[in-house]
This record gives structure tokens, sequence and C-alpha cells, in this order.
């Protein structure tokens, strides 16, 4: 399936600057490509991506889906979160290291649906993460991270469906769950209105 141009898309009331953060995503992958000597083709060679595909990313020019993601942070070593991170991290030289701002948020949107991922970890390389996760009318999680640990949340707003293994539950506003993350899930909205909740991973891979 070919990579998606980069468009600004909207959720809710508010416009996300997609191709903003495509341009973020091609830095910091050449960057890392740099820091570790290998040529655009020696990466592809590596990651199992086209050389094309690496190209257009690191040109701001295609969004890459969550599995091309994973493929090339395999391929270099690094958390999936570093391709979003800005110079310099999560603080600022004044912050604590324990804190995240929330100008500082890395974020990633996913998928033909667009559900945005908002990191709101300090850092990055530890065992326990959360985010914010906004699905749009119609939005799924795609691609999503499968491995040893727990999952939870917390639905802030709207009305989404989640599934585990077989089972699946409708979740409401103030709703919260919690499972093993090496059992198959997604989530979806199937409603008109936005939802949001608050996503909590606790994880053996700090890769992720």
């Amino acid at each position: 399936m070919p990579e998606k141009k980069a468009q600004d898309i909207k959720v809710g009331e508010a416009m996300l600057p997609v191709e903003g953060d495509t341009r973020q995503i091609g830095e910091r992958l050449r960057i890392l490509r740099a820091e570790r000597d290998l040529t655009i083709l020696e990466l592809a060679a590596k990651a199992g991506v086209s050389a094309g595909i690496i190209s257009q990313i690191e040109r701001g020019n295609s969004n890459p889906s969550m599995k091309t993601l994973q493929r090339l942070r395999a391929a270099l070593g690094v958390n999936l979160w570093e391709f979003l991170e800005r110079s310099g991290g999560a603080a600022t030289t004044q912050d604590a290291p324990f804190v995240r701002r929330a100008a500082q948020r890395p974020r990633i949107v996913v998928g033909e649906t667009r559900l945005v991922k908002e990191l709101l970890s300090p850092r990055h390389d530890e065992n326990l993460r959360f985010m914010f996760v906004t699905l749009p009318p119609g939005g799924i999680s795609e691609d999503v991270l499968i491995g040893t640990g727990q999952k939870g949340g917390y639905v802030m707003s709207g009305r989404v469906e989640l599934t585990v293994g077989e089972r699946t539950a409708l979740l409401e506003e103030g709703d919260s769950f919690q499972f093993r993350s090496n059992t198959p899930h997604h989530i979806a909205n199937r409603s008109d209105q936005e939802a949001k909740l608050l996503w909590i991973m606790s994880v053996l891979d700090t890769h992720l």
C-alpha cells in the first residue's frame, strides 16, 4: 500500500498540521541514519522498506505508516518516539527531567482513519508510557503494538469499542480498562463524535 501524502486534517475543532509532523519525522530519520553512517539503500535493506519510501519520508513528502516506522526504528535500534522527539528531548534546561510541557508533546497521526497519538510521558525510554489517543468519527487503531506488559486507559470523552481477544466492550466517558498487551486488541470509534482516551502502557521493550 503506498504511503499517504502529507495534508492538513481536521480532528474535532482543531486543524492538525500533519505536514509539519511529517517533516519532523523526515528530519529525525535523516539524522538517525547519518549518525549510524547508513546510506538510504543500506537502511532500506536492513528495514525491508523501499529506498524510494525512505527518500520520500526524509524529504517530508510522505506520512509513514506505523508498520513502516516500526521497521525503520528496529533497523536503527531506536525508540519509536525518537522519530518525533525534538532536539534536546522532553525537558528544557529550565525543567526537571520528570516534566513534559504541553508544547513539547511528540505527536503522530496513524493510519487511513487518522488516529492521533500524543506522548505525555516526560521520557520515552522508560517502561511506563502514557499518552492521549484521539479517534475521529469512524477512527480505528491499526498496527497496534503487541508485546509483553500491560495496557490500560480511561475514556475522557466520546465512546469507543474496545476489542481484546474475542471480547468487545462499548466504553463511554468515565469508563476505564486494563489488559495484557500481548493479547490482540484494537479500538474503534463507531459514532459521529470525536473520542479521546488517556492511554497507558507498561512495556518491557523500551524500543516501542
